[in-house]
């Protein structure tokens, strides 16, 4: 047995700026791949990525909800008697991380369901330390990376929907990011953020890109049409694209 990666690594190369991923079934269960510069990473394609089991449990943020579940109520009804504190909160973004190292995978990898899965995941974890967390500055520290994990979990729904050729439904998934990305920094009173946000200015640049490629076929064409007539409130005409779209669905299938 040898410990040496040098072999694994010549054979496969590093290229600064892009993520380069994999994945393969390994002996227990589906693994992916990073190539960074100076090695691999190597994590589990579901549950908690690097699969240890922190205090029994799946994941550090389920052994907190079940703290949280046996705290003991407060006075009156009031809330549960429960903080995350530093460390607390220390261990909840340290695994954050580790899910958004494959979720990145995963979009390279064009698993967009993967991807939504775990962005999802982690906007949970933020919404519990937001709602937790003993101070702001904790909470904070945690949640100030909500802007990258929508703008990843945009990314993942507008390219799925133009992997099924559905051009208006990834524009409607693009525009519905950017204005979760705007209430984000409008909830946090950072509102000079919302025009110069790179979350903010990657996708109106690729909803810009999107809007400038000529249809590509007859029924993408009609979905432009219909959306268009529906955002004039031309309903007449709408419902005269629409017919044309489902007759010409029909015919295709």
């Amino acid at each position: 047995m040898t410990f040496d990666l040098t072999a694994m690594l010549k054979d496969w190369d590093y290229r600064p700026g892009q993520v380069v991923a994999r994945r393969f079934q390994g002996q227990d269960g589906e693994k992916i791949q990073l190539r960074v510069d100076l090695g691999i990473l190597q994590m589990n394609a579901e549950g908690r990525p690097d699969g240890k089991k922190p205090m029994g449990h799946e994941s550090w943020f389920h052994f907190y909800r079940k703290r949280l579940e046996q705290a003991p109520a407060g006075a009156d009804g009031a809330e549960p008697e429960f903080a995350l504190d530093s460390e607390d909160c220390g261990r909840l973004q340290q695994e954050a991380i580790q899910y958004h190292h494959r979720y990145i995978c995963l979009f390279q990898l064009a698993d967009h369901a993967g991807v939504e899965r775990d962005c999802a995941r982690n906007l949970e974890v933020f919404s519990f330390v937001d709602q937790f967390a003993e101070s702001d500055e904790l909470s904070w520290s945690v949640v100030q990376f909500t802007p990258q994990l929508l703008m990843m979990r945009t990314r993942a729904r507008g390219a799925a929907r133009l992997e099924q050729g559905d051009r208006v439904g990834a524009e409607a998934a693009i525009e519905e990011g950017l204005e979760q990305l705007a209430a984000f920094h409008r909830d946090h009173e950072r509102e000079e953020l919302i025009e110069q946000s790179g979350e903010i200015l990657s996708l109106r640049a690729w909803l810009e890109e999107i809007r400038q490629r000529p249809p590509e076929n007859e029924i993408e064409r009609l979905r432009f049409a219909l959306a268009e007539a529906i955002r004039i409130e031309d309903y007449e005409r709408a419902a005269q694209v629409r017919d044309q779209l489902r007759k010409l669905q029909a015919s295709e299938t």
